[in-house]
């Protein structure tokens, strides 16, 4: 399994924007798909976007999200605008051996410790 730590998390306005990081432990990274994923408080935890053969957004933040990763650096980012008070959740990353991308939770093993993102309104 790959170690997985979030950070970039915090409070920002409605309309701000901010930017996560995902960093793995254990190469060849190249060869993992790698998602985000939120959970809100009393809610499922959501997939948010998928960076593998290609990349896939939710509907929820098409538009507004962007995947990208660095494979030098093992790193995944999830760059966040225009941000809306129901963005606010903690958001984890998850990846999986494999380039087929994928928004299911059941489709990832290994998982990050997770990131707080608070929206104010």
């Amino acid at each position: 399994q790959l170690q997985l730590v979030e950070s970039g998390g915090g409070l920002v306005q409605t309309g701000g924007s901010l930017r996560l990081s995902c960093t793995a432990s254990r190469f060849p990274f190249n060869y993992y798909k790698i998602a985000w994923f939120r959970q809100a408080p009393g809610k499922e935890r959501e997939g948010v976007s998928c960076s593998g053969g290609s990349t896939n957004y939710a509907d929820s933040v098409k538009g507004r999200f962007t995947i990208s990763r660095d494979n030098v650096k093992n790193t995944v980012y999830l760059q966040m605008n225009s941000l809306k008070p129901e963005d606010t959740a903690i958001y984890y990353c998850a990846a999986a051996y494999g380039s087929r991308c994928s928004l299911l939770r059941a489709a990832f093993g290994s998982w990050g410790q997770g990131t707080q993102v608070t929206v104010s309104s």
